[in-house]
């Protein structure tokens, strides 16, 4: 089957005095005939994917989506908040962890709909729960308060768009939350303190795009931090209806917890990696706090802190993977809680009440397992391990390439440990490289068939994450980005010399700002790739600020609409740099429901593509019931990575074993 033919027109605008071409410009409407085009694609994605492929694949695939998940323990008021998903549930459930039987406070699989329950967040004393349901994984929210433990809903608040757990805060006469407008208007953002009797009060509004309010509470005092998209952070009290500054993180960012009589802060002010200051809670609420440095920055770049009755938890990353470390309140050193190698630890938690924290802890091999330390006994447990069937033995290593300005970029390299990669080997390559986020190890339960059948899978932290700090950060961003890229560049050919592989047998993934960067290593260094997948992406970088959340970015990627800028985003905009020459395979996907990433993106690049490229084949699939990434039911995972490993398999020689 041929590629659908697309229409093109004549557009042509000048901008800074260069004349840039956008033919597929009304592939950003939704009308019928983009709904038609849409249609074409999704049957032409179908007639590439190869059946026996997929069909060797499915029957490994679905006992894999059978494995359970269990989120991350949330500790308040003497009560264990757990969302767990078993084996024959389509979407996570918010549970009351006990000694006995879990007692079920939602369950979406009830639900009428697509509708999903994406985040919790427990009141101080455990008595209620507040938490977001979406529909199709659009990530416009219903605010839902629930009692604990009958389950039974006491208060909703409908449409209150983007609204998080860091959005919202516990108040003793009810709770503060920041409501947003809806699609194309998430910019706009409304303070409001509402009872549970329903009795509402806007705090204030706050239009500022690049900002976004995190709310914390202590003491009947609201705190709200404004931070920008790229980690700049105030933190500052209401007092009397007015904001009063209490911490200046100026380009660097901060957070505050509270615990009785101390206010914490985690800030990379004048401490790239991160340290932990401490004030006097009434000081800090009263906006004159008296800080004194009690973790000062070390090897580590500082993620998280958590605070329990006598201790203080650290969560770093040490060369991208994770440290514990526990402290004492006043931050003398206690003992590091023992980790397993090149690991990650995500839902660090602990109530400043009891002497233990929960985390997560993961890597390439192992799924997400939940743990409980007694820090006082300094001992850990295990509370939940999903039990898996298939099992693989991961082997992992990091190397380091150099990279531009001689940036010595980590590789994480995993296979199973009877794999001895060659070129022959199959590889899959995947970066992030934005936005602060950090590419450490993670569990992918469909990453492990093609582990299982001898495959390679590379990961790279590259720069525009944080995992040295913000300067990583600030190396990959605006004028900067490239760097990125060429971080990429260099990993896809180390694996390629040490012939961990070959370039027909080397493919790239990445999704939202990493499917920029996999647009980008696409259209500039096409013969590194025997395939390329770009899922809900960035690609058309002189239009990303006209959409949806994309004006909040301009902050990392710089503004079009400034000269400066726009040259160096013209430089590598993916888009913009299609050529007439042979290109690998290329799936890039994308959703009518993403509320970040306008699906235009993927539309346009693989309508150029399919015009201007050579080689091939260019897909673009399109889901209808689903958003950027959040909501999804397991089905749905799992026909996305059937399409998206039926293709890579295809494209880059890989067997599925029996």
């Amino acid at each position: 089957m041929e590629s659908p033919e697309t229409r093109r027109d004549a557009v042509v605008e000048e901008l800074h005095g260069e004349r840039v071409e956008d033919p597929y410009r009304w592939l950003e409407g939704d009308g019928d005939e983009v709904e038609a085009w849409t249609e074409r694609q999704n049957e032409y994605v179908d007639s590439v994917l190869d059946d026996d492929v997929r069909e060797s694949l499915e029957p490994k695939f679905e006992p894999l989506a059978d494995v359970p998940s269990f989120g991350s323990v949330t500790a308040r008021g003497g009560r264990a908040f757990q969302s767990v998903r078993d084996a024959d549930q389509e979407r996570p459930v918010l549970t009351l962890r006990g000694d006995g039987d879990r007692v079920v406070l939602a369950d979406p699989n009830e639900w009428e709909g697509e509708a999903s329950m994406d985040w919790f967040t427990p009141s101080p004393d455990g008595e209620h729960v507040a938490y977001g349901v979406a529909t199709g994984g659009n990530e416009q929210y219903d605010l839902r308060i629930a009692d604990v433990p009958s389950g039974e809903v006491v208060h909703e608040v409908a449409e209150v768009g983007r609204t998080n757990p860091g959005m919202f805060a516990w108040a003793d006469d009810g709770f503060y939350y920041v409501a947003t407008g809806g699609m194309g208007e998430q910019m706009s953002k409304e303070l409001r303190h509402e009872t549970l009797s329903g009795e509402r009060t806007v705090v204030g509004t706050h239009d500022d795009q690049h900002v976004w309010p995190g709310l914390d509470a202590h003491r009947g005092h609201l705190v709200v931090s404004f931070s920008e998209m790229s980690g700049g952070t105030e933190l500052a009290v209401l007092d009397d209806g007015e904001f009063v500054p209490v911490f200046d993180g100026e380009d660097a960012a901060a957070d505050v917890s509270f615990a009785g009589d101390d206010a914490y802060v985690r800030t990379e002010k004048n401490a790239p990696r991160g340290r932990v200051l401490r004030a006097d809670a009434d000081g800090f609420l009263a906006g004159d706090p008296d800080f004194e440095t009690v973790v000062p920055e070390g090897e580590g770049v500082v993620r998280s802190v958590a605070v329990a009755d006598d201790f203080l938890v650290v969560h770093e990353h040490r060369d991208a993977h994770s440290h514990l470390a526990v402290y004492d309140r006043d931050g003398s050193p206690a003992f590091d809680v023992p980790l397993p190698d090149y690991v990650s630890v995500d839902g660090l938690d602990a109530d400043s009440d009891a002497s233990e924290c929960h985390y997560r802890v993961q890597s390439f091999g192992t799924p997400a397992t939940v743990t409980r330390c007694d820090l006082g006994a300094r001992e850990t447990e295990t509370l939940d391990a999903p039990s898996l069937d298939t099992e693989v033995d991961v082997d992992v290593t990091q190397e380091y390439v150099e990279s531009t300005d001689g940036a010595r970029v980590p590789v994480f390299i995993a296979h199973a440990r009877e794999t001895t990669p060659d070129a022959e080997t199959p590889a899959v390559l995947s970066a992030y490289g934005g936005f602060r986020i950090n590419r450490t190890p993670a569990f992918s339960r469909f990453r492990l068939p093609f582990l299982a059948d001898g495959g390679v899978f590379v990961q790279v932290c590259a720069r525009g994450g944080s995992e040295f700090g913000e300067e990583w950060h600030e190396a990959g961003m605006r004028e900067g980005k490239q760097h990125t890229f060429d971080d990429v560049i260099a990993a896809a050919e180390h694996v390629v010399d040490e012939e961990y592989t070959s370039t027909d047998r080397l493919g790239v993934v990445g999704g939202s700002n990493g499917g920029l960067m996999a647009g980008a290593v696409l259209t500039q260094r096409p013969d590194l790739w025997g395939a390329v997948v770009s899922a809900v992406p960035l690609l058309d970088m002189l239009r990303f600020h006209e959409f949806l959340l994309g004006e909040s970015w301009t902050v990392e990627y710089g503004h079009p609409e400034d000269p400066e800028a726009f040259e160096y985003i013209r430089d590598y905009s993916p888009y913009h740099n299609v050529a007439d020459e042979e290109y690998p395979a290329t799936l890039f996907t994308t959703a009518v429901g993403d509320s970040r990433v306008h699906p235009s993106h993927a539309r346009k690049m693989t309508a150029r593509l399919q015009d201007e490229g050579q080689g091939g084949p260019f897909c673009c699939r399109t889901k209808t019931d689903t958003g950027h990434g959040t909501g999804k039911s397991m089905s749905m995972a799992v026909a996305e990575q059937l399409d998206q490993w039926t293709f890579l398999y295809g494209f880059l020689g890989a067997e599925a074993n029996a």
